[in-house]
């Protein structure tokens, strides 16, 4: 339907040029819906152009979303709406004039003050920490003469806590590093994606089991005599147990970007960086966010397996949390199994209020929605940081350093150009087409060679069967985990209040490792004669549902507020308001939480298909258990038949289920 003029449209876009011009704007702040997007080389001939392409669509006809986004963004360069007042005596703008000013510079500045102390010793106790803890992973290491041990002693607990949990951040840092660059990269060129897409989909496949066979030998080999070639195969097992569902969310985020804000961007013409830190990575803050709190909480998960490593017949532990429980299991001592979980716990009501709910609280203006999200979250910290005096002297002190780095990078990277604007060239795409069928069939020649030579038919089909007994546990655990934690998700979306409530509470559940419960279940199977065929399926969800949960958290924060009050002011109730407002709004967050959900299953089947109790061991059917017993014997053959097998399985349903389910979110469930 053509965009009709609006009565007063065209005076309205000449009002606000003329406004405009009584303001200095040589530099501005660009918020459209809510995303803070700098624009540093903006000035009023911008905003002309702006208001001349929203006359020209308001008179001919065009995209109402385009429109409309143009007026916001032009009314956003200079912030008309909000400082015309203040700045009504100023002489035209001019290139080269002084930036207009931020509300906080307006403000009297505040005194030194107790904040400003506060921040500057958790800042100073901070690094010490890291130095301390870090100073752990600068030892001689040269097994079996020279290695760490475990004391199940108590008193040791903080400092196994404080090296787990570095690791931990660690590798989240390169994570959110790797998802950057890979997303991007997968999102915005057409040849990359077809082949990052389902590489993703393999490499998430891949068990962290898999990884560490792999890797462990080698990162030993990288620094030897050091004990930092174990901690770095440890960091990189915790960040394959990471990586993977933060970058599939941020991926899905850049292809439903709303479609009148990448037009709005192309119209001011701005570089690939400009969009990438104005656009994209604003409108993909809070999904990222909230599955990298489920990525880290999930990351526990894995702790154990990547410090107290038994692969190839050898056996390595590095002092931590995990190798201490691993320990306390082997010697039956409840107690240690007890002092460990109230440290995790400990640790994880830290990690939140002073790391995660911060973060939750800044991104909240990064909501896409016109009118106000009500009860916006809250953090302590975040007061502080924002009250203490330091933080903004800091701020001030790096701006230049960051201007000019932004400068360069605008520079080196170019101009951006729309997907959809990709030239199509047939010759190279026949070339490119041909290069992936002749690496593929390699591979598949390659993996013919490995069955008919190595492991044989009859071993193949066992895999297969086992296989399929593991899919079965996967996709009960998500139908259940749909059910019940996509209403919980929805309403702590919807309500800041309860989000403050119960996010600690989330955040704990989902962040305790699963698998330090497994020795309570264990017993509790035991004694009550429960097959592992079907507890199983209870200790995969304990570390796989947490991803429906979160990223229903996120995709209903993500639905603006004035749809939701839009719905309320027309009756949408249960069924219906389901149907037409929350399933479409939430529809992308829960496809990507389901993806990493299987896949979370099916790395945890591994450890959840064999559990141990002292010397009592309990196994059920299932391709997981076969990847354990393989690895444990250090059987090569086996273990990458096993891995062989998951991949196969994790990347057919993505394939025939999954990616389905992504295109049709882009087609249809677009906001």
């Amino acid at each position: 339907m053509a965009c009709q003029p609006r009565p007063g449209a065209n005076h309205a876009c000449s009002d606000l040029v003329a406004r405009c011009r009584q303001v200095r704007c040589s530099r501005a702040l660009l918020p459209p819906l809510g995303l803070l997007l700098s624009a540093s080389a903006m000035t009023c001939v911008g905003v002309d152009r702006v208001a001349t392409r929203c006359r020209e669509q308001w008179s001919t006809g065009g995209q109402p979303h385009t429109c409309q986004a143009s007026l916001k963004l032009a009314q956003g360069v200079v912030g008309c709406s909000t400082w015309t007042a203040a700045y009504s005596s100023g002489s035209p703008c001019q290139a080269g004039m002084k930036p207009l000013p931020q509300p906080e510079a307006l403000r009297q500045p505040a005194a030194f003050g107790l904040a400003d102390l506060a921040v500057i010793l958790g800042v100073l106790t901070l690094l010490t920490l890291i130095a301390h803890v870090g100073a752990g992973a600068m030892v001689s290491f040269r097994p079996p003469e020279i290695s760490p041990s475990i004391s199940l002693d108590p008193r040791n607990l903080p400092d196994y806590a404080g090296r787990s949990t570095l690791r931990m951040f660690i590798a989240l840092a390169a994570s959110m590093l790797f998802t950057l660059v890979y997303g991007s990269l997968a999102a915005h060129n057409r040849r990359a994606e077809r082949v990052l897409v389902p590489l993703l989909d393999i490499l998430q496949s891949v068990p962290v089991l898999g990884f560490l066979s792999i890797t462990v030998t080698g990162f030993i080999a990288l620094f030897p005599g050091s004990l930092l070639g174990l901690e770095a195969a440890s960091i990189f097992a915790i960040f394959t147990s990471q990586v993977w569902n933060m970058t599939f969310s941020f991926y899905q985020s850049l292809r439903t970007v709303p479609k009148e804000l990448t037009e709005a961007a192309s119209l001011y013409q701005l570089s690939r960086w400009q969009r990438f830190s104005r656009l994209e990575l604003p409108s993909a803050a809070i999904p990222l966010l909230w599955n990298a709190m489920m990525s880290f909480g999930g990351g526990w998960f894995f702790v154990a397996a990547s410090e107290a490593i038994s692969v190839l017949n050898h056996d390595y532990t590095l002092p931590g949390i995990g190798s201490y429980v691993a320990a306390a299991v082997r010697a039956r001592d409840l107690p240690a199994l007890g002092w460990a979980s109230l440290t995790m716990a400990v640790v994880i009501l830290l990690v939140d209020q002073l790391f995660w709910r911060p973060l939750v609280a800044w991104s909240d203006r990064f909501r896409l929605e016109q009118s106000g999200s009500g009860d916006a979250p809250e953090s302590w910290v975040l007061d502080l940081l924002t009250t203490a005096r330091v933080p903004q002297l800091l701020g001030t002190a790096l701006a230049p350093l960051a201007d000019r780095l932004d400068l360069l990078l605008s520079a080196l990277l170019g101009r951006s150009q729309d997907s959809v604007a990709e030239p199509q060239q047939a010759g190279s795409d026949r070339l490119f087409n041909l290069s992936l069928l002749l690496v593929s069939a390699v591979l598949v020649s390659v993996l013919v060679h490995f069955v008919l030579v190595r492991v044989g038919i009859i071993e193949v089909t066992t895999t297969f069967w086992l296989g399929v007994h593991t899919l079965g546990r996967v996709t009960i655990l998500l139908l259940l985990a749909t059910l019940i934690w996509t209403p919980i998700g929805v309403m702590i979306g919807f309500q800041p209040q309860l989000a403050r409530r119960l996010q600690p509470l989330v955040m704990f559940l989902a962040s305790f490792p699963a698998n330090f419960i497994f020795p309570f279940a264990t017993l509790f199977f035991i004694r009550n004669h429960i097959s592992l065929d079907w507890g199983s399926i209870l200790l995969m969800a304990l570390g796989s549902q947490w991803y429906i949960l979160f990223n229903s958290i996120a995709g209903a924060q993500m639905i603006p507020s004035d749809l939701r009050e839009m719905a309320d002011d027309v009756g949408l109730q249960g069924l219906q308001r389901w149907r037409q407002l929350i399933i479409p709004g939430i529809f992308s967050a829960w496809v990507t939480g389901g993806v990493t959900a299987c896949g979370g299953a099916w790395n945890a089947s591994i450890v959840s298909e064999v559990v141990s109790w002292g010397g009592t061991t309990l196994q059920a059917d299932g391709l997981g258990a076969y990847i354990a017993d393989a690895t444990t014997h250090g059987d090569w053959p086996r273990i990458a038949l096993g891995i062989g097998m998951m991949s196969l399985f994790v990347v057919g349903f993505n394939r025939l289920f999954w990616r389905r389910l992504y295109g049709l979110a882009e087609r249809r469930y677009h906001l």
